[in-house]
């Protein structure tokens, strides 16, 4: 049976906004090469609670780009905005409220579907975090529960956002975000890739590059970490995990 062709076009931003610049302005370039000769993008606002004021300020960021956006909470029918699409745009904000949105809609298989065969994908933060295989790299707390963890699975590893190292100097006696990741790999085989602030991943079919002014660490299990540079593809270090099941792919 010949391969399937990989279509995937997506970018998955650590954060939306990096000290002294405003909103998406660090990866502006990246979205417009992203997009291509899109015409329109498709927002899914549910990481926020209001809605409305998130997608304006989305809106208006993609209008000085020259894109039209439209949220999928202001349409009547949602099935056919998803099946339209010309391109989605995930953004950040809770997890599990991100989730429990794409749940509650039925967005999940309609979103996979669509990007696994070829339509662009933005994710940033929590929107990044959705696109792998689960919820469980998140930071946020569950303010709401979501009926499963399974995410979108659109890649096989796991993102864990705005990475910090750990300040050796630091006399907070709390968990840090390695520890953390630690704790993951523990329970689960995924690779978690460490995005620090102000990075990307930019997919293209099988190939995953890092984007960005800084370096990524990769961790997985029962391995010592990676440091990785920008323009790196990551794709030798995120092979040989698990195949995902109906539930996550």
């Amino acid at each position: 049976m010949p391969a399937v062709e990989d279509r995937r076009q997506m970018l998955l931003v650590s954060n939306s906004t990096v000290h002294g610049s405003g909103y998406l302005d660090h990866v502006e370039n990246e979205i417009r090469n992203l997009l291509g000769h899109a015409h329109s993008v498709l927002f899914i606002p549910f990481a926020l609670q209001d809605r409305a004021a998130y997608t304006a300020k989305a809106r208006d960021r993609f209008r000085a780009m020259g894109i039209p956006l439209t949220s999928v909470h202001d349409v009547s029918n949602v099935a056919r905005a998803v099946h339209e699409a010309e391109a989605f745009f995930i953004g950040g904000g809770n997890t599990f409220r991100l989730l429990k949105g794409l749940y509650d809609h039925g967005l999940l298989d309609p979103i996979r579907n669509r990007v696994n065969a070829g339509i662009p994908f933005i994710g940033s933060s929590a929107g990044s975090i959705v696109a792998c295989p689960s919820l469980k790299t998140t930071k946020d707390m569950p303010v709401v529960e979501p009926p499963a963890f399974e995410a979108l699975g659109l890649v096989k590893f796991q993102i864990s956002p705005h990475y910090l190292d750990p300040d050796p100097s630091s006399t907070h006696m709390g968990e840090t975000q390695e520890e953390r990741i630690w704790q993951f790999l523990e329970e689960n085989e995924f690779p978690v890739v460490g995005l620090r602030e102000g990075s990307s991943l930019r997919i293209q079919g099988p190939i995953v590059t890092l984007l960005g002014p800084n370096t990524a660490r990769i961790f997985r299990r029962n391995q010592e970490p990676i440091e990785v540079p920008a323009n790196s593809d990551l794709r030798p270090l995120l092979e040989d995990i698990p195949v995902l099941t109906n539930e996550a792919a």
